[in-house]
């Protein structure tokens, strides 16, 4: 799966989540017919994968995960405190990342 990113084209969803909630980075992603958005925040970070012609499979879900964890500093989180809620047509996906090392960044 490719994740292209289209950031610059959400910059209203951009915008309001960073003037309403704590992330600190937010990028979007879309992977065929699959938004993804992707934020930072202080003590996690937040998946957010949408499609609303279908549900997302098990192995859309874990490539998109497995993307972003590798994207995060080796001992960020902790992977047994990673949640994840499915819905029709969406999925999010918490992680809560260590504060020392948040500190460290």
């Amino acid at each position: 799966m490719k994740l292209i990113n289209v950031t610059n084209s959400h910059s209203r969803l951009v915008r309001n989540q960073l003037e309403n909630t704590d992330a600190e980075l937010v990028k979007v992603y879309t992977a065929g017919n699959s938004t993804i958005v992707y934020t930072v925040a202080p003590h996690h970070n937040e998946i957010l994968l949408i499609n609303k012609k279908r549900n997302l499979n098990e192995r859309e879900i874990n490539e998109v995960k497995e993307y972003f964890l590798k994207k995060m500093p080796s001992g960020s989180y902790e992977p047994d405190t990673i949640t994840q809620i499915e819905l029709p047509g969406l999925v999010e996906i918490s992680i809560k990342t260590n504060q020392l090392s948040n500190n460290a960044s």
